[in-house]
């Protein structure tokens, strides 16, 4: 599925090989000499790649290789998963771990910040490892790994044991990277705990490799509700035709999808590209969610925008389109301190019962209770 064929390395693999995602898996590019054969590199990205092991090494699926430029090293998507040699400038004010989620991890694997949620992180490994990623402390491995049974089971555990927690956000990594009986055990285990009302999955694989959405997958995933798929979205490109039908099987078994964004300098941070993908989004049945200022992780800076450049894009997103394709735009506050959501101040004014407002065009309203 897809123009695959196209690129000479992989003209004569099979549709069935191609839609296998443990094949993109065992193929995905990571060396110097594996990408220049599909990519004409720059000074930069040559010393980011030989500079890039271990943790969040390179590592580049097949799908994703056919969505990117092979001539343009500005392609969006490019940009994303290829290391430049930007990645190994540290700026003063970066952190090895800058939201402190290992300071408030009371257990390996479990990070609780909000009194009703949880983070667990029940993978290293990722299917492509963004450039940007906020957990490169973490991630990186390039094979698949089994679950630390071990570990969950004491995450899972620290839930049972706290009843004000409702709602368990299952990421890593990439919960989707696990096989799916492995996935399904974590799942099974998190929503037999009676207080536990929400579950959620934070994946980008849709997106980097869509072939994992399986039948299989799907029908799993049905049995447990209420569940939730958040996909990592940064680029219209992105939305490719595979990915859409990876997006049409989850949707189409009843599990609400919602996106979340990364704002990354180059690549997202017009107006008119956000807009875009945020309609596209809506196209392909996910609901915009959050747009994240890049986090001040080490090795990012090069990523980063101003805060003004986020708030200028909702600016242009809010009455200029529909309310649902308008994501709250967030700042994970540096230290620990959570998601802060920021934006245009359309409240001028307030006294006593009186609000001066103003709309999308400037123009100016008067509220009296």
């Amino acid at each position: 599925m897809g123009d695959y064929k196209r690129i000479p390395i992989w003209k004569d693999i099979p549709e069935e090989v191609w839609e296998d995602w443990q094949w993109q898996i065992k193929n995905r590019i990571t060396t110097l000499d594996a990408i220049s054969q599909f990519l004409i590199l720059t000074p930069s990205e040559e010393e980011g790649i030989k500079k890039s092991h271990g943790r969040l090494s390179m590592a580049l699926t097949p799908h994703w290789v056919t969505l990117m430029d092979p001539n343009d090293p500005e392609c969006p998507v490019r940009r994303q998963a290829v290391p430049l040699a930007d990645e190994f400038r540290f700026g003063t004010n970066e952190f090895v771990d800058p939201c402190a989620e290992d300071r408030d991890s009371p257990v390996p694997g479990l990070v609780h910040r909000y009194p009703d949620r949880v983070l667990l992180l029940a993978t290293e490994q990722c299917a492509m490892y963004c450039r940007h990623c906020t957990r490169r402390r973490l991630v990186g491995e390039k094979q698949v790994s089994s679950v630390n049974s071990k570990t969950i089971d004491a995450a899972v555990d620290y839930i049972r044991a706290n009843k004000k927690i409702r709602d368990v956000l299952i990421s890593g990594g990439d919960p989707f990277m696990l096989d799916t009986q492995e996935l399904e055990e974590i799942l099974k285990k998190i929503t037999n705990i009676p207080h536990v009302e929400f579950v959620r999955l934070g994946t980008r694989l849709p997106v980097t490799l869509p072939q994992r959405i399986t039948e299989s997958l799907v029908a799993m995933l049905k049995k447990y509700k209420p569940l939730w798929v958040s996909i990592h979205f940064n680029h219209p490109k992105e939305i490719s035709k595979r990915c859409k039908v990876a997006c049409d099987m989850l949707a189409d078994s009843g599990i609400p999808l919602g996106s979340q964004t990364v704002l990354l300098k180059g690549i997202n941070d017009k107006p008119y590209i956000m807009k875009k993908l945020m309609q596209d989004l809506l196209k392909i049945r996910v609901r915009p969610y959050y747009i994240y200022q890049c986090d001040l992780v080490k090795g990012t800076a090069h990523f980063r925008t101003p805060v003004a450049v986020g708030i200028n894009i909702i600016e242009k997103l809010r009455g200029f389109t529909s309310g649902y394709a308008v994501p709250t735009y967030v700042v994970d506050a540096p230290g620990g301190g959570g998601k802060i959501p920021v934006g245009p101040s359309y409240l001028i004014s307030q006294d006593k019962g009186k609000h001066v407002l103003r709309n999308y065009k400037g123009k100016i309203y008067t509220y009296i209770e």
